[in-house]
């Protein structure tokens, strides 16, 4: 992916152009939006696109006057190639004039989207003009698909959380099958592979869509013949897009290679378009609305047109074939005969000259009484193997005829003069041929161009139908459950998909419940109570209903949410000079200044990286801050001074992890057992650090000093707390003073009953009423 960026200048500044193309697959993906000043859209845009490039203006990136949009996604994008181009090429007359020229008839609706939209146009423009220089190729007119792809159609997940949460990357190992693209992915086929990892970054927020997405996984566990059909039909399709894509460029030079892949590419077409018919007749049987107007989408009369076309001049029996040497077969007969003389002497003269080929291998053979046989390979051409052990030969070596000699293990390969002479002849000879074939196919390919735009749709069929098929079977594969959508957010015995797959055991299930009402829980529990799971796997729920997968749980009611946030882990980060406090920090204020009532947001303990008494500090503003949000949040803490803040907060709920004391056989040492049970109200748990120590077999004497300090610290801040009634009752009439400037600007009661509520308390006050204080 090769990704261009602009930014508007001056008052303009925050708006941002992109333009992306995918050198696999041949769509343009516009998009331009408002963005604050931390650049969270562009950042968490370009981490889905994972580019190879990204193309800036050169005002943007010269040094010494360094836009903050530069420097942030140089930061955040180390290892990507940076190309900086004249400002001059940002030219969004010239962008228009490009998607006009090269945007397929089907997808012109976007004009209408994209004609006041600048900045992106300005990108394009850019983009496409680079793209045509680097690959020495220009796009064919007409034939890309362009669309311009907002931020409001889905869920924005930050970069930070989709790491923290393990959407697509392990974080121990990179390699790793254990995330949620690898416990969703039974794709068959690259694009639904790719269709699939940029839903689950990018979720959807359409509970229509969703839902007709849901009713397809239903059809699809509910009738098995249609589900073993589609997936037998889906897996024998190749990469579609990069088909299209080969397709719909011209190349600017004539090589032996571009001629080569050109061949390659209409016996794929073919290949593809004969599946056409299966596919629809695997779908005919079907009743959910998206697959039935997939099913009429194939009926386009477009898809025979192109292979009627192709069968005139390619052979029936041409087809797509593993291995290098049958697929070099297929690429020299794949024209029919009679169509060009000399391309049919040509390739008498390669039959030929193979065949000598195989008769001189044979004759030495002979001559030397050894087993040779004939092999290829795309590197070597034709060459000889052999296998035989070393004792068998004559002196222990092979004649002195063969050169090139390798062996592995029993096998020897080797080559002689006289093969070398004739495998030149042969390449020479299949020069010719792919010469004269290419210039047919190229014929032929000119014919079907306008006709090519209706590959776009069945590119996106099939990889639609991929995932789809893909949500099926990992349905089978456990007991998932089709999620509905309301205002509530509530799991009946849920559990954590990747932990069920890494245990190979369902893991213990439990359940959760959030309301506009009861929007903010807050767990506590001892260290490795399961907190942290639990928190992940909230969030892994959420985002699988919302991309149309079915959910690990008994029963499962979702509220959409807009943005997902997290804030979990203990890292420090160099290479942005930020310590752990200075990071807790930087993402709890991103938090604060991104989400909105539509959200949801798991924070895993705040506060950690400084004292005691800030952490708790920081970590009641932060929750005082977002319970006045409508968002629903899950907060999990080792303060448990915070679970005192349900006395002020109707909507907070306390829950704890279950823990179970045990004494050793020899009841001299106590053991914790972990439930995993999550139970209402906050835990009874004190000195679990100590208890964990000394599970982790701590020396005794540090666990004894440990304990020790921990009775001292304790005495003190007992100490520091008391204090004179009076003093203790200008506190509470202060706190009081300030909930009540608090609740007058959040309540919507009108200002008479609020002067009647608040006549009430001072008259309790005056009087000293003993019902005042608690």
């Amino acid at each position: 992916v090769i990704v261009a960026v602009v930014e508007g200048r001056g008052l303009a500044r925050g708006e941002v152009g992109m333009a992306s193309i995918d050198l696999k697959n041949p769509e343009v993906i516009l998009s331009q939006f408002a963005d604050s000043t931390t650049y969270a859209k562009v950042v968490t845009k370009l981490k889905i696109l994972t580019p190879l490039e990204i193309i800036m203006s050169n005002t943007a990136c010269d040094a010494g006057n360094t836009t903050k949009l530069f420097s942030l996604i140089r930061e955040h994008f180390k290892n990507v190639t940076f190309t900086t181009v004249q400002r001059k090429y940002f030219n969004e007359t010239k962008g228009l004039e490009y998607i006009e020229q090269l945007c397929a008839s089907e997808f012109s609706t976007i004009f209408m989207e994209v004609q006041s939209k600048y900045y992106c146009l300005a990108a394009a423009a850019a983009l496409l003009k680079y793209v045509e220089f680097i690959q020495n190729s220009v796009y064919a007119p007409k034939s890309l698909k362009v669309r311009f792809q907002g931020s409001e159609k889905t869920a924005m997940i930050d970069s930070s959380s989709a790491q923290n949460l393990e959407l697509v990357i392990n974080n121990r190992d990179s390699r790793n099958g254990h995330t949620l693209f690898g416990i969703l992915n039974y794709t068959k086929t690259p694009g639904g592979s790719r269709r699939l990892r940029s839903n689950i970054l990018e979720p959807l927020v359409d509970a229509e869509t969703i839902n007709m997405r849901l009713d397809c996984v239903q059809e699809l566990l509910q009738d098995e013949e249609l589900f073993f059909g589609l997936q037998a039909v889906i897996s024998k399709f190749l990469d579609t897009e990069q088909l299209l894509s080969v397709l719909v460029q011209i190349p600017k030079q004539d090589t032996v290679k571009t001629a080569e892949s050109k061949i390659t590419n209409i016996i794929y077409l073919k290949h593809t378009l004969e599946l056409v018919e299966p596919l629809k007749a695997a779908l005919r049987s079907c009743n959910t609305p998206l697959l039935k107007a997939y099913c009429n989408s194939l009926e386009d009369t477009r898809f025979q047109i192109i292979l009627e076309k192709i069968t005139t001049v390619i052979n029936d029996d041409t087809r797509y074939t593993k291995g290098c040497l049958s697929m070099r077969t297929q690429k020299c007969y794949a024209v029919k005969p009679n169509i060009n003389e000399f391309l049919d002497i040509a390739r008498r003269t390669y039959t030929e000259i193979v065949d000598d080929i195989a008769g001189m291998i044979t004759q030495l053979a002979e001559k030397y009484n050894l087993p040779l046989k004939t092999s290829f390979s795309s590197t070597r051409g034709f060459f000889i193997q052999m296998n035989v052990d070393c004792s068998t030969l004559p002196n222990g070596q092979l004649p002195s005829e063969f050169t090139k000699i390798t062996k592995m293990k029993n096998t020897y390969s080797f080559t002689s003069a006289d093969l070398i002479k004739m495998n030149e002849r042969c390449q020479e000879s299949l020069r010719e041929i792919y010469h004269m074939t290419y210039l047919i196919v190229c014929k032929l390919l000119n014919e079907i161009y306008e006709h090519i735009h209706c590959l776009y749709k069945l590119s996106d069929i099939v990889s639609m139908l991929d995932m789809l098929l893909s949500f099926a079977h990992a349905c089978t594969l456990s007991d998932y459950v089709r999620p509905e959508f309301t205002d509530t957010l509530a799991i009946k015995q849920g559990w954590h998909p990747i932990l069920e797959k890494i245990a190979m055991e369902k893991p213990v299930s439990n359940n959760t419940y959030l309301t506009e009402g009861k929007n903010f829980v807050i767990i506590t529990g001892p260290n490795m109570s399961g907190k942290s799971t639990y928190l992940k796997q909230i969030a892994l729920c959420q985002i699988m209903a919302q991309i149309g997968s079915y959910v690990p749980a008994e029963y499962c009611s979702f509220r959409i949410a807009k943005q997902i946030f997290t804030r979990v882990g203990m890292d420090d980060d160099i290479e942005t000079n930020a310590s752990t406090f200075m990071k807790e920090m930087k993402e709890i204020t991103y938090i604060i200044q991104n989400a909105n009532e539509k959200s949801l947001i798991i924070i895993d303990e705040l506060g950690r990286g400084t004292s005691a008494e800030e952490g708790i500090g920081i970590c009641y503003a932060a929750c005082e801050y977002l319970l006045n949000l409508k968002a629903f949040t899950l907060f999990a803490t080792h303060f448990l001074e915070l679970c005192h803040i349900d006395a002020l907060y109707p909507n907070v709920e306390n829950y704890h992890f279950e823990v179970q004391h045990m004494r050793s056989s020899a009841g001299n040492k106590e053991k914790i057992a972990y439930t995993y049970i999550l139970s209402k109200g906050c835990t009874e748990e004190k000195n679990y650090g100590l208890k964990a120590a000394e599970v982790s077999s701590l020396p005794l004497s540090v666990i004894l000093d440990a304990k020790e300090i921990t009775n001292h610290i304790a005495k003190q801040i007992l100490h520091r707390q008391q204090s004179t009634p009076e003093m203790m009752k200008q506190r509470a009439v202060y706190h009081l003073a300030m909930r009540l400037v608090q609740t007058a600007r959040n309540s919507r009661l009108d200002p008479d009953s609020l002067r009647i509520y608040l006549k009430g308390l001072k008259k309790k006050y005056e009087a000293n009423d003993s019902g005042f204080f608690p």
